[in-house]
């Protein structure tokens, strides 16, 4: 009745990230949302405004072009097109895009980095589940 009959729930935004996979619902941070402390999701969420404080994203995690989290970020595994000054622990793939920058260290199983994407830090790419799991507490 209020619809065109299209179901697309996808949160996709001019970047083409959409943090919606396999149907599960978006928590999504809009541009111009500054969130301090500590942010915790069960579902994954997509960020395009600031967190400043640690994250911790059951699912997955999408950075926007201009959004910025200062402190560490633990997630199943993320995209990042913004920038992070903190640790970043990925249990599964993390995707950092032409526009990231990353300054701290990093943890993942999978890493892709484009073309103009950057990171300072330590870098530990492999079978990492000892060391992410130390992480949650």
């Amino acid at each position: 009745m209020f619809g065109s009959g299209s179901k697309d729930k996808s949160t996709t935004s001019a970047t083409g990230l959409s943090a919606e996979k396999d149907g599960v619902a978006t928590t999504v941070i809009a541009k111009g949302t500054t969130i301090e402390g500590k942010f915790e999701c069960s579902e994954n969420v997509r960020l395009d405004g600031v967190i400043q404080g640690e994250v911790k994203v059951d699912k997955r995690f999408v950075m926007g072009e201009g959004s910025f989290v200062q402190g560490n970020i633990h997630a199943r595994d993320a995209a990042v097109k913004g920038k992070v000054k903190g640790d970043v622990h990925v249990r599964e793939a993390l995707h950092l895009m032409e526009t990231a920058v990353i300054e701290g260290n990093i943890t993942a199983k999978t890493m892709i980095v484009d073309e103009g994407a950057r990171y300072n830090g330590t870098c530990r790419i492999g079978d990492t589940s000892a060391v992410i799991s130390n992480t949650k507490n």
